[in-house]
């Protein structure tokens, strides 16, 4: 084992004792110093030939020709511009640039780049065939259908269900039970009742109401609108109340002051924001109609069942169909002198106005002087002869 180390020792240092020497060399006489290797010189390349100058130009025609997928118009740009590059550099280091008789690659023409890409989103309107961009699609459409009605109006009333109501599940519920609706009619044309379709009826609120056009569908195929007489039933809309009639009991009193106590209770306690909106949710869902009572100035009571989420516009557009003088504007009170303005696009349960409310109905004041002022006295007869022809007294 000594012997094996003393042999590696031996066998580095001769290795790193350097270059050795012949025999017939003098100690004295010096090894020629290698000169640096200087690099050879660099031969001028040559200009690119006539066949490379077509395949490049082949090349850029190719790219101007295709359409950008993904990066649009610049990155094209920036391909086209890094080509030219190149050439010139091969141009220039081969001296093609002075020497006489090299051929110069031409510059493509920017002409149509920017045709390269679309700037933008577009829409084809199915329709019309318009090339329309988001912002216009809706609008147009609804145009486009609108104008379809003279023409179709079943198809376009189709069209209107499907295209400008969004939640795809109430669609295809709504259209199930119009369905429905056509069956019976289908299957029973002697029974008189499938004809008729009651508004106010929960089923037609909640999955047809809801839906935009299908009210134009039913007219489409022949459905109209009319105020039909209840049988067995007496149609009335004016009492002989008793002054009293309106003032609260001791009974009513002792309940109001027990329901304010209880909302005081409430708000005491302390609660999170999550807490309260979710029992003004709860508070909200809790009725789905509500019964409202519209007194007017003769003693007239107009009365409503309207669906509990749907708008106060609602409510002045009823009111201002049962009136003689519809153009005149008016004011509706609320319980406590509130004020429902028409332009407020708040729902009844969200006025407090759920599961029944009595209003008072008032000329606006300031037309009432304009016409006070002008000599005129304003009608007596509030509502429109035909329903003033159908009102019965009771006692």
């Amino acid at each position: 084992m000594k012997k094996f180390f003393q042999e590696i020792k031996s066998d580095i240092k001769f290795k790193s004792a350097g270059p050795g020497q012949k025999l017939t060399e003098s100690a004295g006489e010096k090894a020629p110093k290698e000169k640096p290797n200087q690099p050879p010189l660099r031969q001028p390349r040559q200009g690119p030939t006539d066949e490379a100058q077509m395949a490049a130009a082949a090349a850029l025609a190719r790219l101007e020709q295709k359409q950008p997928r993904a990066r649009g118009p610049a990155s094209q740009d920036a391909i086209r511009n890094q080509v030219r590059k190149e050439l010139r550099a091969e141009a220039t280091v081969s001296g093609s640039l002075e020497a006489p008789g090299t051929n110069m690659m031409p510059e493509p023409k920017e002409e149509g780049s920017t045709h390269l890409a679309v700037p933008g989103v577009y829409f084809i309107c199915p329709l019309t065939g318009a090339l329309l961009r988001k912002d216009q699609r809706d609008s147009h459409v609804r145009e486009a259908i609108a104008l379809h009605f003279s023409a179709d109006p079943v198809a376009a009333s189709i069209m209107k269900i499907h295209t400008f109501n969004k939640d795809r599940e109430r669609v295809k519920l709504g259209v199930d039970t119009i369905a429905r609706y056509l069956d019976n009619i289908h299957l029973h044309p002697e029974e008189e009742k499938y004809r008729k379709i009651k508004l106010q009826n929960k089923v037609f609120q909640e999955r047809i109401n809801c839906l935009e056009g299908t009210h134009e569908f039913f007219e489409a195929i022949g459905f109209q609108k009319a105020l039909l007489a209840v049988p067995d039933q007496a149609l009335a809309s004016q009492f002989d109340l008793p002054a009293d009639f309106f003032s609260l009991t001791a009974e009513e009193v002792k309940r109001e002051q027990r329901l304010r106590s209880e909302a005081v209770e409430r708000l005491s306690v302390l609660r999170t924001k999550a807490m309260r909106e979710k029992e003004e949710q709860r508070e909200m869902r809790k009725y789905t109609y509500t019964l409202l009572r519209v007194r007017l100035p003769d003693g007239c009571l107009l009365q409503g069942t309207f669906y509990a989420r749907e708008r106060v516009a609602v409510l002045y557009g009823f009111v201002r169909e049962a009136l003689q003088s519809d153009w005149l504007p008016f004011e509706l009170l609320a319980s406590g002198g509130q004020k429902l303005s028409e332009d407020e696009n708040l729902a009844f349960n969200e006025c407090g106005l759920v599961p029944s409310a009595l209003l008072t109905f008032s000329w606006d004041a300031a037309v009432l002087e304009d016409i006070k002022a002008a000599g005129a006295d304003p009608d007596s007869s509030i509502l429109k002869p035909e329903l003033l022809s159908a009102i019965e007294k009771l006692s």
